[in-house]
């Protein structure tokens, strides 16, 4: 059962995030540059909260909101959800099916190590399928 280290050990530790005071555009920006759908968001480089692509079209774009003008304290989501370093895929994918999310700041104790995204958890997962089923071949064949 892979866990959350392994994942980060081959996708690597990077956190991008953004001050609570820059403008939705500012976040938007840098998820188009970094090529991720989430930021965790800081006040004075603390943890306060996380911005998604998705906060963006139903908070700002539905609403008819300047990306320029609206500062992602106005619509970012408070509660940031963690999962830990020795969580496995499926503790992880229960966690962000149950509270509606796709990306999960990691920690140990109070470090932050890296994020995951259901993408990535996803992608450990047909790791681990394609890894039984070759070995459950090579079984067979022998």
């Amino acid at each position: 059962m892979r866990r959350v280290e392994q994942i980060l050990d081959t996708k690597g530790h990077d956190i991008w995030s953004i001050e609570q005071d820059a403008s939705v555009f500012e976040a938007i920006e840098l998820m188009a540059k970094k090529e991720v759908g989430a930021l965790l968001v800081t006040k004075s480089g603390n943890p306060v909260g996380m911005i998604s692509e998705r906060d963006y079209a139903r908070q700002v774009i539905l609403k008819g909101l300047s990306s320029k003008e609206t500062l992602i304290r106005d619509i970012m989501a408070t509660r940031v959800i963690y999962a830990h370093l020795d969580a496995t895929v499926e503790e992880c994918m229960a966690l962000m099916t149950e509270n509606h999310i796709r990306h999960l700041p990691v920690i140990d104790e109070e470090y932050l190590l890296g994020m995951i995204s259901i993408g990535d958890l996803v992608k450990a997962l047909i790791a681990e399928q394609q890894s039984t089923i070759e070995q459950l071949e090579r079984y067979i064949s022998s």
